[in-house]
């Protein structure tokens, strides 16, 4: 895909561009038993899912939380502080259906664990960087979530659908955001541009992890609890982010993926950003708050 000038320029979606057959889903359409009913390798699969995503709400959220009192704009340290408290706040959420499916407690789920113990995709893994590295990493993200959101949003297991159908109405506005920032940046000029550009290069091999890397997601289609396999949301998503990516001229996915996508092997920008989120709790794990 050409990285030149955009042919056109319009006002950007207020949701993430995707194919006509990803809106919906077929998910849904049976109904999961009872969370003690499901057997083992599929229970553990609904596990490996909601530690995946909670991880990745959460780990983005502490980094959208860098740019408060440093954003290139007053109106975007409030912006992404308020991005930054709606996904910890999904994370939250995400870590109590854990915590009631398996027993435990939603905060020692996301402040006891050493840096290996966390599930987040590998994009999430880098450092702050620039701003249009932010804004490049935030797009990635937020479309490819979109298209996971979209295949649980018709879940069959209630306590997830549930915690969806908040999450996409948060996420809806944080899609429109950053398509706006996106826009700006890759028709702002040939700075601001070729920044976006270094960074959406950089950062699309690891971007495609945020689809990958949960182990037995097919018994959880087959459950109804997702619409359909990680691969085939992945599919979707990327087929309905080409044309956006054609229009602005940008820079498309790779071929595959190099590399494991969700750990255990964790750089040492998010073990610095760990010890950050993890510092009040190490001094006084005993403490009740």
């Amino acid at each position: 895909m050409t990285t030149g000038d955009p042919v056109t320029r319009r006002e950007p979606a207020t949701t993430a561009p995707r194919a006509p057959e990803a809106l919906g889903g077929s998910g849904g359409t049976r109904s999961a038993p009872p969370v003690n009913q499901f057997d083992p390798k599929t229970k553990q699969a609904l596990v490996n899912l909601l530690l995946a995503t909670a991880d990745d709400e959460f780990v983005i959220g502490y980094w959208d939380s860098e740019w408060t009192g440093i954003a290139p704009v007053l109106e975007e340290d409030v912006a992404f502080a308020s991005l930054a408290q709606d996904e910890i706040g999904h994370a939250q959420a995400l870590y109590q259906l854990l915590a009631d499916l398996e027993g435990g407690d939603p905060d020692e789920l996301a402040y006891g664990r050493a840096p290996e113990g966390y599930r987040h995709a590998r994009l999430l893994d880098h450092p702050r960087t620039d701003w249009a590295f932010s804004v490049a990493r935030r797009f990635l993200y937020d479309t490819a979530d979109a298209a996971r959101l979209d295949a649980l949003a018709a879940s069959a297991y209630q306590p997830l659908a549930g915690v969806v159908a908040k999450m996409r109405r948060e996420e809806a506005y944080h899609l429109l955001h950053m398509h706006a920032w996106v826009e700006r940046l890759a028709t702002g000029g040939q700075e601001p541009r070729a920044r976006l550009v270094a960074a959406m290069e950089r950062l699309w091999p690891d971007a495609l992890c945020v689809l990958d890397g949960i182990e037995g997601d097919e018994l959880l289609a087959e459950a109804g609890v997702l619409a359909e396999p990680m691969a085939a949301i992945r599919t979707r998503w990327l087929a309905g982010l080409a044309p956006e990516l054609a229009r602005l001229g940008l820079p498309g996915p790779p071929a595959a993926r190099a590399g494991a996508c969700r750990g255990p092997g964790r750089s040492d920008d998010f073990r610095w950003l760990w010890e950050q989120f993890t510092m009040v709790r190490r001094s006084d794990p005993e403490a009740v708050w």
